[in-house]
């Protein structure tokens, strides 16, 4: 019997929290095995269905993505 005054029968069941313990781990892998069913579907989708690269996109990437480093750079060198 769980001690009324302890906190530690809060969140299990009466049996010492084994079975609830199992039922809340297989329902939670469900819930990430539909997940990962659904994204890997929906990225065959968009590497079917996408815009494929032209000629110049990397060169849009690289000034946000040069900025976004040094930003990060300044920051630790303002840390150290």
């Amino acid at each position: 019997m769980i001690d009324p005054g302890s906190d530690a029968g809060v969140f299990c069941s009466r049996t010492g929290g084994k079975p609830m313990d199992l039922f809340l781990k297989i329902i939670a892998a469900a819930a990430m095995g539909m997940m990962v069913f659904y994204a890997w579907r929906a990225y065959q989708h968009w590497q079917e269905q996408g815009p494929k690269a032209q000629k110049g996109d990397w060169q849009a990437v690289l000034l946000p993505l040069t900025l976004v480093v040094g930003l990060v750079v300044l920051l630790i060198a303002m840390v150290r």
